[in-house]
């Protein structure tokens, strides 16, 4: 069961809503800081929101919104939204490394075809056998012992960045960190 979203990280914050809609109701694209739930907000009136603004979701009192007008379709977000998400992905992937170097270190097999390190792009069976043999020796510490110990593999973090990116805006049937 995953937590309820509290507060948001504003994408992009369209005051006239969708160009193409006729709706003129101002509407901000967000994700959800703890499980990366792509959002569509609607701001209290009388409210502006900034670009990467935190706002609270939760429950009772909102300040700056309204309501959530749910989710938000990947087809729909703007591009001044996908820039935004690339660079909250990057920067929540850098201040949580610790949890994504326990997926490394953790990492099992989906089924007998496929393990969950070869659904990260750039990453097949070659970088996943190696993966799996050097943290039977020692379980990794940080991106950089895993470069270090591993030379041929693909930077980690820019794969955990893309591969959380895909989740999010592609149609991907294994979901590894978004829910």
């Amino acid at each position: 069961m995953t937590k309820k979203e509290e507060n948001a990280i504003i994408l992009d914050y369209l005051p006239y809503g969708y160009p193409l809609e006729g709706k003129m109701m101002p509407i901000a694209q967000a994700i959800g800081e703890e499980n990366f739930t792509l959002l569509q907000l609607i701001p209290r009136k009388g409210t502006t929101l900034q670009l990467k603004e935190r706002v609270y979701i939760g429950d009772g009192k909102r300040d700056k919104i309204y309501y959530i007008l749910g989710r938000l379709p990947a087809d729909k977000l703007t591009e001044n939204a996908k820039i935004q998400l690339e660079e909250f992905i990057s920067k929540v992937v850098e201040e949580k490394e610790s949890q994504f170097i326990e997926f490394f270190n953790k990492a099992t097999a989906i089924n007998t075809r496929i393990h969950q390190i070869e659904l990260l792009p750039g990453y097949g069976k070659k970088h996943m056998k190696e993966i799996l043999k050097t943290r039977e020796e020692k379980e990794f510490e940080s991106f950089e012992d895993m470069k270090r110990r591993i030379p041929s593999l693909p930077d980690p973090k820019t794969a955990i960045q893309k591969r959380i990116i895909e989740e999010l805006i592609g149609d991907e049937r294994h979901r590894l960190f978004v829910f």
